[in-house]
């Protein structure tokens, strides 16, 4: 099929991953994720189980170790979600992974799902940045901080 048919998306709204609180990048324990150098954001303080999709798109990876995962959305904008600081030490120990690579999702549908007491039993912080890892290809406008809802709350518009 052609591709002259589809529809260009230029915009694509992020929705939160978690129940919680959006919180600036800056309030991240991690300088590579604080500073921006992994690309603009927003991380989360949220106290569920279940981490979702912050928008429509393809699932690009998610390591073995499965505390964090990539979407690439409908404009091409690529987002992590990494779940906790440290956590890649855990080697997957108390997450469990509700997708696979390659599958097509919906902003709010679940992805990863937690043992919180587990990984918090271990020392782990579980705030969790949402960035926009190729951000330098488009404008970001970071639209909430305060009090959000898991697929509902717009967190950032990300426009081409």
């Amino acid at each position: 099929m052609l591709n002259i048919f589809k529809k260009r998306v230029k915009e694509v709204d992020l929705v939160a991953p978690v129940n919680g609180k959006a919180v600036d990048l800056k309030e991240v324990p991690d300088k590579v994720f604080a500073s921006g150098m992994m690309g603009d954001g927003v991380a989360f303080r949220y106290t569920t189980n279940t981490v979702c999709a912050p928008c429509d798109g393809k699932i690009t990876t998610i390591p073995n170790t499965l505390h964090a995962f990539g979407i690439t959305a409908e404009n091409d904008a690529e987002i992590l979600v990494h779940i906790g600081i440290d956590t890649v030490n855990l080697k997957g120990n108390g997450f469990s992974k509700l997708v696979n690579e390659g599958d097509k999702v919906k902003a709010g549908d679940p992805i990863i799902k937690l043992d919180r007491s587990l990984i918090e039993s271990k020392g782990y912080d579980l705030i969790t940045p949402v960035l926009i890892t190729n951000s330098k290809d488009y404008s970001i406008d970071i639209k909430n901080n305060g009090d959000v809802n898991a697929g509902r709350s717009v967190i950032a518009s990300v426009n081409k």
